[in-house]
């Protein structure tokens, strides 16, 4: 938390027209300190985001309301294999999901607009996020934890949506854990392909001699030859030689940044009509 407070007060004179420029607050630290919605369920990392989105926007909802709303998929841990990874392909939500759980949770108050950021797009991210909080918009960003994983730490188990409270030069703050990215960082996890790591153990501890991963049939799971992969983990195991450490499947989840506001408000019309950001 201590980084956090540095970014949000640190910085000598030379650095305040930046900071002005790209700066912009919904919250300041202490208030999302105080504001903030801690994860309210399993998987529930987007509806937590719609209660904090609405209460932003002066709709109170309960959680278990927005849950409710949001419609959170859940992980089949006891599932044989194949539909083990159909689950974790989907669970929790996706943005489509949140705008939609918005919408109802606020009886119709509240919209939001998407804006895919892959494939990459030609936008400079503080800034671009700094033009829309200053008009009020409330921003969601859906990102693919699994990309920019510090040396030496563990690589995340899936994506994750937070509500962004504010930017910084060089510095993005988010809740659902309190938190600070650089932009480079938060940018990348962003740009994501729609795809998702599964460990190593969470297979294997599943497979089963019966197992029939050609069920996986759609093009999207047959274009990443799950079966191949599978195959592949389960001979390194056998052979003792592990080398692959997840295998990986398709995601539901699309990598981006929603952006919420009142949909009478003349800044909702603005977000509806507002144009997809242009490939790089």
């Amino acid at each position: 938390m201590e980084s956090v407070c540095e970014q949000l007060h640190g910085g000598g004179d030379d650095e305040e027209e930046q900071t002005g420029a790209d700066e912009a607050m919904l919250w300041s630290f202490q208030e999302a300190l105080e504001r903030q919605t801690l994860q309210i369920g399993a998987s529930a990392c987007g509806a937590t985001a719609v209660v904090d989105v609405l209460r932003a926007l002066g709709v109170d909802v309960a959680p278990e309301e927005a849950d409710r709303c949001v419609q959170t998929r859940l992980r089949r841990t006891e599932s044989p294999l194949p539909d083990y990874l159909l689950s974790r392909s989907e669970a929790g939500a996706t943005h489509a999901q949140l705008i939609r759980g918005a919408q109802e949770a606020s009886v119709g108050k509240v919209m939001g607009r998407f804006f895919h950021l892959h494939p990459r797009r030609l936008v400079r991210l503080v800034p671009w996020l700094a033009r829309w909080i200053r008009r009020g918009a409330v921003p969601v960003a859906t990102m693919n934890m699994q990309l920019a994983v510090p040396e030496g730490e563990e690589v995340p188990d899936a994506w994750h949506h937070q509500l962004i409270f504010g930017v910084a030069p060089n510095a993005v703050f988010m809740t659902n854990p309190l938190d600070v990215g650089s932009e480079a960082e938060v940018h990348q996890r962003l740009c994501s392909e729609s795809v998702l790591l599964i460990r190593r153990e969470d297979v294997l501890q599943r497979l089963t001699p019966d197992c029939r991963l050609s069920s996986l049939s759609d093009p999207q799971w047959k274009a990443l030859d799950i079966e191949g992969q599978v195959r592949q983990m389960a001979l390194e195991e056998e052979q003792e030689q592990p080398k692959l450490t997840h295998i990986t499947i398709p995601a539901a989840y699309s990598s981006g940044v929603t952006l919420f506001a009142l949909r009478e408000s003349e800044l909702g019309q603005e977000l509806l009509n507002a144009p997809e950001l242009p490939l790089l």
